[in-house]
C-alpha cells in the first residue's frame, strides 16, 4: 500500500500531532518530498489514515464522486462550533440543500456588481494608511497587514452581505469584528498533545455526545469559541429579522437568501437557526480568507520588489486606458484583462493556500484512482488504491499545489511568471474545485483582484525585521504570525509607502 509513517507516540495522536504541532503544511511538504504524493500514516491508536496530494485522487474525491467523501464527524464538531449547522458544517443532502439557497448570492454575475464596495473599503484603508504616514512625520509607516486586512475584508462583507456597516476600518472597536477576527487562531491556533487528542477523540463518539462536550466541557478556547457564537447569533437574529420584514428586496446577500428561501418548497426551506448559521458562515469565512491571503499578497510583493514594480506599471496602464477612455471606474472585464495582476493572484493562491487541507472518510469501499504508482509492502505496484469504507483521508492542499509535475521545477519559490508562459495549463486549478468547492470562489476572487489593483496602484510595500520571521501558523486557515510572538496573534508589520501617479513616468 502507501508508504507507512511512524508516528512518534501512536497512543496520544500518531502522525496527527507532527502534522498539527509545526508550521501550516511544514511536515506535509518534507513528507512529500520524501515519500510521495499518497502515504499512510497513523492516527489515534494506531488507526490508519491516509495524506493524499496525488491529482487524480483528489479530483475523484472532490469532483467525480459526488458526495461520497463527507467530512470527518471531529471535523463536522469543529465547523458546529465555530459556524453552527451552516453549509460548513452540512453534508450529503442538506448540503446541497443548502447551497442551492446561498446560490443567488454568489453567484458570478452577482459578484461583479459588488466591486464597488470592494473598490471603496479598500480606498478608505488606503487613506488611513496615509494619515498615519502624515503623523509619522516621515515618507513612510510600518502597518501591521492583517489587522487592517481584516477590518477592511470585514466591512466589505458586512455592506455585500448585509447592508450592515461594521465601520471597523473608522474604530476598530466593532466587538462582534474583533471576536471573529481572532477565532480562528483563538480557538485552534498552537494546539497542545492532550487538546490533539480530544480534537480527533471526538470522531470516536456518538454526534449526540461529541455536541455536549464540546458544549460544555471547561476549556479557555472553547469558551472564545462560545462567545463568538453568542455574539454572532444575536447579530444574525437582529440582520434576519430586518431582511424578513424587507422580505428580500434588498441587493444584499442576505436579501437575495431570504428571497431565494421563501421561493423553495415548504419542505426543503431553511429554518431561522439554520439562516442564522449561514450568516455565521458568511461572515467568517467572507473575511477571514480574504484577510490572510491578502496579507501573505502583499508580503510575497515586499519579498519581490521586481514583481511589485512589474504590478503597479500594469496597473498604471490601466488606468492611463480608463483616462483615455473618459471612465471614471474599472470594471470586472478591464480587471480580467490585467494578465500580470492575475497571475500574482493565482500564484498567491497556489504558494500560500489559506485551506491547508481538507479531512473527509470514505463512505463505501472505493477505487481511488493514482497519478503516479505506488508500491505496497510487498512489492505489488498499483495505479489506483483500493480503500474500505470509513477510512478516513486528509488531503494536503498545499502539497497539491507544490507538485512540481504541475506547477513546474521552481514550484517550492513564488514566481508568478509560471502563469504567463507555457508551465501551468489555464485550467489548472490552485485548491479544491468541484461539488463541495468554495461556493463564494469568484466572490473571493473578485474581492482579492480589487484589493490589489487598488493597494498596489497607491502604495508600495517593503520588509520590515519583524517579517523576515513571519511564521505560517495553522489554524484552520494560515494565518501570519512572527516568531517569538505567536501569542500576540496574526501580525505581519511591513513598510509602507505612498507611491505617488508620476512616480514611474518621471523614471
Amino acid at each position: 500500500m502507501a508508504r507507512t509513517l511512524c508516528g512518534t507516540d501512536i497512543i496520544v495522536a500518531g502522525n496527527l500531532a507532527q502534522i498539527a504541532e509545526g508550521q501550516a503544511a511544514e511536515v506535509e511538504l518534507d513528507w512529500q518530498a520524501r515519500y510521495g504524493d499518497t502515504i499512510k500514516i497513523k492516527a489515534l491508536f494506531g488507526e490508519d489514515r491516509l495524506l493524499i496530494s496525488d491529482p487524480k485522487a483528489l479530483q475523484y474525491i472532490y469532483q467525480t464522486s459526488g458526495y461520497n467523501f463527507p467530512k470527518q464527524p471531529e471535523r463536522r464538531e469543529i465547523s458546529r462550533l465555530t459556524t453552527g449547522r451552516g453549509l460548513l458544517w452540512a453534508d450529503g443532502d442538506g448540503h446541497k440543500r443548502q447551497r442551492k439557497i446561498m446560490l443567488p448570492g454568489f453567484s458570478g454575475p452577482e459578484a461583479k456588481h459588488y466591486l464597488p464596495v470592494f473598490s471603496a473599503c479598500a480606498t478608505k484603508m488606503a487613506e488611513k494608511w496615509r494619515e498615519n504616514i502624515v503623523l509619522s512625520g516621515e515618507d513612510s509607516a510600518i502597518i501591521d497587514i492583517p489587522s487592517w486586512a481584516s477590518r477592511c475584508a470585514l466591512d466589505a462583507i458586512g455592506e455585500i452581505a448585509f447592508d450592515y456597516h461594521f465601520k471597523t476600518l473608522d474604530n476598530g472597536k466593532n466587538e462582534l469584528g474583533k471576536a471573529f477576527g481572532r477565532l480562528l487562531l483563538e480557538t485552534f491556533g498552537r494546539p497542545s498533545k492532550p487538546e490533539i487528542f480530544v480534537q480527533n477523540f471526538f470522531g470516536y463518539i456518538p454526534m449526540s455526545l461529541r455536541e455536549v462536550i464540546g458544549d460544555y466541557m471547561p476549556s479557555k478556547k472553547l469558551n472564545y469559541a462560545r462567545y463568538v457564537a453568542k455574539l454572532s447569533v444575536e447579530a444574525a437574529k437582529e440582520l434576519f429579522a430586518q431582511k424578513f420584514e424587507g422580505h428580500g428586496h434588498g441587493k444584499d446577500i442576505m436579501s437575495l437568501l431570504v428571497k431565494a428561501n421563501s421561493a423553495e418548497d415548504e419542505k426543503r426551506r431553511l429554518n431561522e437557526e439554520e439562516m442564522f448559521d449561514l450568516m455565521r458562515v458568511v461572515i467568517l469565512a467572507g473575511h477571514e480568507t480574504t484577510a490572510n491571503t491578502l496579507s501573505w499578497m502583499l508580503l510575497e510583493m515586499a519579498r519581490h520588489p521586481d514583481v511589485q514594480t512589474k504590478l503597479r506599471a500594469e496597473i498604471r496602464a490601466m488606468q492611463r486606458s480608463l483616462e483615455s477612455r473618459g471612465e471614471l471606474t474599472y470594471t470586472n472585464a478591464d480587471i480580467e484583462s490585467m494578465p500580470y495582476l492575475n497571475a500574482c493572484m493565482k500564484e498567491t493562491l497556489r504558494y500560500h493556500p489559506v485551506a491547508i487541507n481538507t479531512f473527509r472518510q470514505a463512505s463505501r469501499n472505493d477505487v481511488l484512482p493514482l497519478s503516479k504508482p505506488i508500491t505496497t509492502a510487498t512489492g505489488e505496484v498499483l495505479t489506483e488504491l483500493p480503500i474500505p469504507k470509513g477510512l478516513n483521508l486528509i488531503t494536503s492542499i498545499t502539497s497539491y499545489n507544490r507538485n512540481k509535475e504541475i506547477f513546474g521545477h521552481d514550484a517550492d519559490v513564488f514566481n508568478p511568471e509560471r502563469w504567463l508562459n507555457s508551465g501551468v495549463k489555464k485550467s489548472t486549478s490552485v485548491g479544491v474545485l468541484g461539488n463541495l468547492s468554495c461556493i463564494g470562489w469568484k466572490f473571493a476572487v473578485t474581492e482579492l483582484q480589487v484589493f490589489l489593483f487598488e493597494l498596489i496602484g497607491q502604495m508600495e510595500f517593503s520588509r520590515t525585521p519583524e517579517s523576515e520571521r513571519v511564521r505560517r501558523e495553522a489554524a484552520i486557515v494560515m494565518v501570519p504570525t512572527i516568531e517569538g510572538q505567536v501569542e500576540k496573534g496574526a501580525q505581519l508589520p511591513l513598510r509602507v509607502r505612498v507611491t505617488p501617479r508620476d512616480e514611474e513616468e518621471e523614471l
